[in-house]
């Protein structure tokens, strides 16, 4: 099992960034993958970013470019750098993770973004 806990949402302009933090409960090393995942009103969720134990990381084609995800190993903590915001982008983010391959089988309670003037 493990815990995730995210951190950071708000509301910015459009053109304006942010950082979103997930916090694990146990080392990321003992993960499979980690990312996020967004769901915006009416629309199905999406996968915004991810990487793998391996290396591997994989981008939503709507965020390349923009987005950056990154992890501190130490703390066990996953970020993820959104940039040139757009209203598009307003949405429940939450971070994931799974400890084998396949589906993510842990998620965190999320936290809305909302790209507005």
């Amino acid at each position: 099992q493990v815990q995730l806990v995210e951190s950071g949402g708000g509301l910015v302009q459009p053109g304006g960034s942010l950082r979103l933090s997930c916090a694990a409960s146990r080392s990321i090393f003992s993960l499979y993958a980690m990312g996020w995942y967004r769901r915006a009103p009416g629309k199905q969720r999406e996968l915004v970013a991810a990487f793998t134990k391996g290396g591997s990381t994989n981008y939503g084609d709507s965020v390349k470019g923009r987005f950056t995800i990154s992890r501190d190993n130490v703390n066990n903590t996953m970020y993820l750098e959104m940039n040139r915001l757009k209203p598009e982008d307003t949405a429940v983010y939450y971070c994931v993770a799974t400890m084998t391959p396949g589906r993510y089988e842990f998620w965190g309670q999320g936290t809305q973004v909302t790209v507005s003037s």
